[in-house]
């Protein structure tokens, strides 16, 4: 049976997300499965359309494109900043996180690609920007959106 995933139903499944090299990025099949609520948010669209095509009860790939995941790398998001901005005493090396204020006061992390003695090269895009992902997904159960 096909999932019926309208607005508010309460999806439970089981997922992996991997690389188009094989490198998991995230899994839960060794665990206990997860639920979510369709159209929370939870999901990008796509992840959702790939569940509106799953079988319940059976393991299903589906590969998503990185326009239709986390989008292709934009240079604009990789932004120079004066070395001295930082704590003198912060060991700065290239695949560190850094949590930066964005102009709204939230938090925005952003990936050191490089530092000199002037200036640290941070990278803003989603670390999985550029990457087609494959996902693994069982679903396990599908319960209707509840009257209201």
């Amino acid at each position: 049976m096909s999932a019926t995933l309208e607005v508010g139903a309460q999806v439970t499944l089981n997922f992996a997300l991997t690389l188009e090299d094989g490198a998991v990025v995230d899994s839960n099949f060794d665990g206990a499965p997860v639920s979510f609520v369709v159209g929370d948010g939870s999901l990008l669209p796509a992840f959702e359309a790939c569940l509106a095509q799953a079988v319940i009860g059976d393991r299903q790939q589906f590969v998503i494109a990185p326009e239709d995941a986390f989008g292709q790398p934009n240079p604009n998001n990789v932004q120079r900043i004066p070395r001295e901005s930082f704590d003198a005493a912060m060991e700065l090396e290239p695949g560190l996180v850094c949590s930066f204020a964005d102009a709204a006061g939230g938090e925005l992390p952003g990936v050191i690609a490089s530092v000199d003695e002037q200036e640290v090269t941070v990278d803003f895009n989603h670390p999985l920007a550029g990457h087609a992902i494959l996902f693994d997904v069982l679903i396990h159960r599908v319960e209707a959106p509840e009257a209201s």
